[in-house]
């Protein structure tokens, strides 16, 4: 069992480097210092658990899962849309192999699993995960606009056509129907 937690103690240490690692898509919307995938993933498995809990799946494992999403990218990096059109992405099921590889059986078997299915795109909590994900991009992208960074639009219209579940696709509409600090002026008994 210590080998196995060794590889689980550097995995841990991997995974901190997704606080460093900037989600370089917005690189193109002008936006000098965007969030790192860690706090993408952070958010994306909350949205993940809401969702998931409104469609009727299991909001743990819909954030189980989101929680897994991106954690390949402490090997790939953050490769955005354009790139993946020049350098198509590692298989993330691959990485996910290669990363839990001498880890105790049990957690590397679930890990894999978490992974396939997300990648699967095809249980409810897998397609509210993935549907949380576009989510989190859509608020970010928002909340990027209302920083100045008109360009972020773009981000906020793909990723409303992507949405697939209708709590997801009314959530979308919740969020463009308000400002990122509303709930602030909500909390403060302020009018919006």
């Amino acid at each position: 069992m210590a080998d196995g937690l060794s590889a689980v103690a550097h995995f841990l240490y991997e995974s901190g480097t997704l606080k460093q690692a900037r989600r370089t898509g917005w690189w193109m919307a002008g936006v000098r210092d965007p969030e790192s995938v860690a706090e993408h993933s952070w958010r994306t498995s909350l949205i993940a658990s809401v969702i998931a809990e409104l469609e009727g799946a299991d909001p743990a494992r819909a954030a189980f899962l989101a929680v897994w999403h991106d954690s390949q990218e402490t090997r790939t990096g953050d490769v955005n849309h354009l790139g993946k059109k020049y350098a198509p992405g590692a298989d993330p099921q691959d990485v996910t192999a290669d990363q839990t590889t001498g880890m105790p059986e049990a957690l590397a078997s679930t890990v894999r699993d978490l992974v396939a299915e997300y990648e699967a795109k095809e249980t409810a909590e897998a397609i509210c995960a993935r549907d949380a994900d576009k989510l989190e991009c859509l608020l970010q992208g928002i909340e990027y606009k209302a920083q100045g960074y008109a360009s972020a639009q773009r981000w906020i219209d793909n990723s409303r056509a992507r949405l697939v579940t209708q709590t997801a696709q009314q959530l979308a509409d919740e969020l463009l129907a308000h400002g990122p600090l509303d709930w602030l002026r909500t909390a403060m008994g302020e009018k919006p």
